[in-house]
């Protein structure tokens, strides 16, 4: 694969996970109840950044847990014949509480519906939002963001991939063509 597009860079990330924060803090009125979760393997770094972010707005901290949803997903057997699974770490209660799924890419809305089913296998929480970097369309399941950094137009032939400093080294976002 090539790349046709980088249409993200460092600056534009940082910027998009800062106005990402202050949304959630504004349509939360605070972050009293709000839990950010990151889906492996990008949206956990992503959490993170949101979280410090809304520390610094709130001047309190956002528990952010991590989860693996491998073992959740549709395709399962499509994408190893012995997938890796890693491990979830939630160090809080989800009950009652606001759950912000934080990931890269929204795409079809399969891996949002497989983080709704791994979550909601640890608790019952009060609402579940959706925040993502970037929501490229072609959605296969009526899942939409509640929080989005960039929505960008893509087709089915293209490639949204994300790089972010903690995982690859550079923070850029690119689209690139099969």
């Amino acid at each position: 694969m090539k790349a046709k597009a980088e249409i993200m860079d460092a600056d534009q990330i940082r910027r998009a996970v800062t106005r990402i924060a202050h949304e959630i803090v504004e349509a939360n009125k605070g972050i009293e109840d709000v839990r950010l979760v990151g889906i492996r393997t990008r949206g956990v770094p992503l959490a993170r950044r949101m979280a410090a972010k809304i520390e610094e707005i709130e001047g309190a901290a956002c528990p952010v847990g991590v989860l693996d949803i491998t073992l959740y997903r549709d395709d399962l057997t499509t994408i190893a014949q012995q997938p890796v699974v890693h491990k979830t770490e939630i160090p809080f209660s989800v009950e009652d509480k606001v759950i912000v799924l934080v990931d890269d890419v929204l795409y079809t809305g399969r891996t949002a519906r497989a983080a709704l089913d791994a979550l909601i296998d640890l608790g019952r929480p009060r609402r579940i939002q959706l925040a993502v970097l970037v929501d490229r369309g072609h959605r296969e399941l009526p899942i939409r963001a509640d929080f989005v950094g960039k929505n960008v137009p893509t087709s089915r032939e293209e490639v949204v991939r994300v790089d972010l400093v903690e995982v690859d080294g550079v923070d850029r976002v690119s689209i690139l063509s099969r």
